[in-house]
């Protein structure tokens, strides 16, 4: 199953404020993996994917925004696997679809659109019973593989990287933090930047999802987690929201380093890293691991917005 992805590199990125620091920064490119099903993406779907195959499930069901990463990776993920897939659209559906549900539906996604009250209860087992008498036996993965089989998934993202004491990512549900900080040592530490307006709310989730998968007695590389943090401060509004400032550090970003980034995720968690480092935050000689969890095609929308 793995055979079709590319090892992530790991690059190394260098500036005035970088060296003025005094630390290394490294930023491993999930993005780089596969064209489609990329980044954290990837490895939220992948045990997913393996348990709905070895349990005979010829579809899959899940749930997810218009604007979606994981509706698009789990459209395509489908298809290269031989399986059906159903998205569950957040929403009423707007004509014409915008590039992420129109890739998916390219991909042979059967899209349903549901009414955002009753979205708010996709996880609870009276609604998903409603769907499966509606669409048959389907193997359901939740809104962004928030699931144990996606920190399974994630614990293997760190793998082949070594030589760093902080790692940095993207948060939006704690699904690929939470696999990330099984995976670490207790002399390394965790840092999550929340995508989310009040994003510490995500401190009792990520809290529940290490608590479970410990429990579960699911593989480990340590049972004593190392120290880590959420860092609240870098959402610009709230989930999707972002302002000039914001849009100016990407681009500049990746005419310096040739690295895009999404507005909705990695570009929140590397301006975050940026100004904490001109703040004084990381001590001196610390190396700083950044992930770039993907989801690229997250822009294609945000510049159709940003033209209209």
């Amino acid at each position: 199953m793995t055979s079709i992805f590319l090892p992530p590199p790991t690059q190394q990125i260098h500036s005035d404020i970088i060296e003025s620091a005094g630390v290394e920064i490294s930023v491993l490119r999930l993005d780089m993996m596969h064209p489609w099903v990329n980044g954290n993406k990837w490895y939220k779907l992948k045990y997913n994917l393996l348990e709905a195959k070895a349990r005979n499930f010829t579809t899959l069901l899940t749930f997810g925004g218009a604007y979606s990463n994981h509706i698009f990776a789990t459209a395509a993920a489908g298809k290269l696997f031989g399986l059906q897939t159903i998205g569950v659209i957040r929403g009423e559906e707007m004509l014409p679809l915008n590039p992420t549900l129109s890739f998916a539906v390219e991909q042979g996604m059967q899209l349903v659109y549901m009414s955002r009250n009753s979205y708010k209860q996709r996880n609870s087992p009276e609604l998903q019973a409603e769907l499966r008498e509606r669409y048959g036996e389907v193997f359901i993965i939740p809104e962004g593989g928030c699931n144990l089989n996606g920190v399974l998934g994630c614990t293997e993202i760190l793998k082949q990287v070594e030589n760093f004491d902080i790692v940095c990512v993207a948060c939006g549900t704690g699904t690929t933090f939470a696999g990330i900080l099984l995976s670490l040592t207790p002399q390394q530490k965790g840092i999550a930047f929340p995508v989310l307006k009040n994003g510490g709310f995500l401190q009792q989730e990520i809290e529940m999802l290490l608590q479970n998968y410990l429990a579960a007695d699911l593989p480990v590389s340590n049972k004593s987690l190392c120290a880590w943090e959420l860092i609240c401060d870098y959402h610009f509004g709230g989930y999707a929201k972002f302002n000039n400032e914001l849009l100016k550090f990407s681009q500049q970003f990746q005419q310096i380093y040739g690295i895009p980034l999404d507005y909705v995720y990695t570009a929140k968690m590397f301006y975050g890293v940026m100004d904490l480092l001109q703040q004084g935050f990381f001590s001196n000689g610390d190396r700083i691991l950044l992930i770039h969890t993907g989801g690229l095609q997250g822009n294609l929308g945000i510049q159709k917005r940003l033209s209209q």
